[in-house]
């Protein structure tokens, strides 16, 4: 020990304050680790066996993509559309984002998994039942799963650092915490606990920087011994927050793909600015035809959408390029979807979802791999209720809670589709609030303002006139209520 600091040591109490400082930082030191943790209410406790037939399972989620919108992703249409199975009739039972996921990681309608709304207290990611979901199901049945993106509404508050938390059942987490602006730029990245910042950079552009985690998911876990389940959720095409009212585009494309779609109009139907609304109920009745400003709006919104879905575009491809460069791309099922539609003046909506419309109600639904036939086109009746229910049972896995969907497999095998109808719920607005039923030909929606809607979609697939007072469908009318009210308080088996 040199001298000087040998003499200090032996002055009075300086091997109290030594000791007492040594142990301060020795505590921070540890603080530090226990905060680079990855927070997790449920650690991820693999099966000691599985299924060594079970495939891979990728799920890319969109987020308020509207279906005509799939016009700019041919890589994806042609990659999982032509090389896998097409559904032309998927819906969502709950048009609106976190309750539509809370579905999709449950395989139950709203009623039963609760989460009725983007946020607290009647929904949002805290109000989710998160030690009863796929991702836990899938772990306990051997699988890797990881996550890469956007999770529920209200997911990673920074309070008491839920911003670090690992949702229960995920093994590998890239999660975008809820707090601050939602930008396409200069954003954080729960990356397994450790909070990540990206800037503004062009390879820094959000759906790319998701891109990359999803294939260093896949290059990372493809050959090892258990299969593995891989969800990437998207921000875009919904709009960014954090950008001025005037901003060029809402959503951001990345840098280079500003400007593709310029001048692109959206596709012209009868039901955008509807003339005459008479038969629709209040909460449409009341509203003004779109104006010009308005229509402007409308035009911007559907070419930034366009612009930011080619990210999403080239993150699909990405994904499956590596998945067949690392040998894995025939033992894998890749799913594409959304988790609501989106409505563009239709009705004289100028924009949104939570309604009982088709544009709010359907969403695009690809699916390629084990199971699913090369180039086929289906027109059953799916809902995302389905989905979790078709990705255990390509697994293996047992859900420990009953779910209300039905598996889409075997695909051949589609009687259990025949004359089913999807429950559709609303809870979340002050108008408009209701249930409803979607079968392969009709719409039919009941509020608690006590209006009623019926659509029949073979001869007005654009809704334009409701004959929920026709009485030629008199008995049409009383047949899907009866189906109402018997789906809307159904659980398991009785949803079937």
């Amino acid at each position: 020990m040199p001298p000087v600091l040998a003499d200090r040591l032996r002055r009075p109490g300086t091997v109290a304050v030594f000791l007492f400082l040594a142990l301060m930082v020795s505590l921070l030191v540890l603080l530090q680790g226990d905060r680079a943790k990855k927070i997790s209410t449920t650690p991820v406790k693999p099966a000691a066996g599985y299924s060594q037939d079970a495939p891979n399972v990728v799920v890319v989620m969109t987020d308020d993509q509207a279906l005509d919108t799939m016009s700019a992703m041919p890589r994806t249409r042609h990659l999982l559309g032509r090389k896998g199975v097409k559904f032309n009739n998927a819906v969502v039972s709950f048009p609106l984002c976190c309750p539509s996921r809370a579905t999709f990681l449950t395989g139950q309608y709203a009623h039963n998994h609760r989460v009725l709304d983007n946020h607290e207290p009647r929904g949002g990611y805290a109000r989710l039942d998160a030690e009863h979901t796929l991702p836990v199901w899938l772990s306990r049945a051997g699988y890797r799963t990881g996550f890469v993106g956007k999770f529920l509404n209200g997911y990673g508050k920074p309070k008491g650092n839920r911003d670090r938390e690992v949702p229960p059942g995920w093994s590998d987490w890239y999660g975008l915490p809820s707090k601050g602006k939602q930008s396409a730029f200069d954003f954080q990245l729960n990356e397994n606990g450790e909070l990540v910042d990206y800037g503004d950079g062009e390879r820094e552009y959000k759906t790319e920087v998701l891109a990359d985690k999803a294939v260093s998911f896949v290059d990372e876990h493809a050959g090892s011994e258990p299969p593995f389940f891989l969800w990437v959720a998207t921000n875009a095409p919904h709009t960014d927050g954090g950008l001025s009212k005037g901003a060029e585009r809402n959503p951001e494309p990345a840098p280079r793909d500003r400007g593709r779609f310029d001048g692109k109009s959206p596709p012209k139907r009868a039901s955008v600015n509807e003339s005459d609304v008479s038969d629709k109920p209040r909460f449409v009745r009341g509203r003004e035809r779109i104006g010009g400003k308005q229509r402007e709006g409308i035009e911007k919104l559907y070419v930034s959408q366009l612009e930011s879905l080619v990210a999403v575009d080239r993150l699909v491809k990405r994904v499956v390029k590596k998945l067949r460069h690392q040998g894995e791309l025939e033992r894998t099922v890749v799913m594409f979807t959304s988790d609501n539609g989106f409505m563009r003046g239709q009705h004289r909506i100028d924009s949104g979802k939570s309604k009982i419309y088709e544009e709010a109600i359907r969403v695009p639904l690809l699916v390629r791999g084990p199971g699913f036939p090369e180039g086929k086109r289906a027109g059953r009746l799916i809902g995302n209720v389905d989905l979790a229910p078709t990705i255990l049972d390509l697994a293996g896995a047992r859900a420990d809670r009953e779910v209300d969907g039905i598996s889409m497999l075997p695909f051949d095998g589609g009687g259990a589709y025949d004359g089913r109808g999807v429950l559709l719920e609303v809870y979340e607005r002050s108008h408009g609030r209701g249930v409803g039923l979607r079968t392969r030909r009709y719409v039919y929606a009941e509020y608690e303002e006590g209006e009623y809607e019926l659509y029949d979609l073979k001869r007005d697939p654009e809704q334009l006139e409701s004959v929920h007072d026709d009485p030629r469908y008199a008995a049409v009318r009383a047949r899907v209520a009866a189906e109402v009210e018997r789906l809307r308080s159904c659980a398991g088996e009785d949803c079937r």
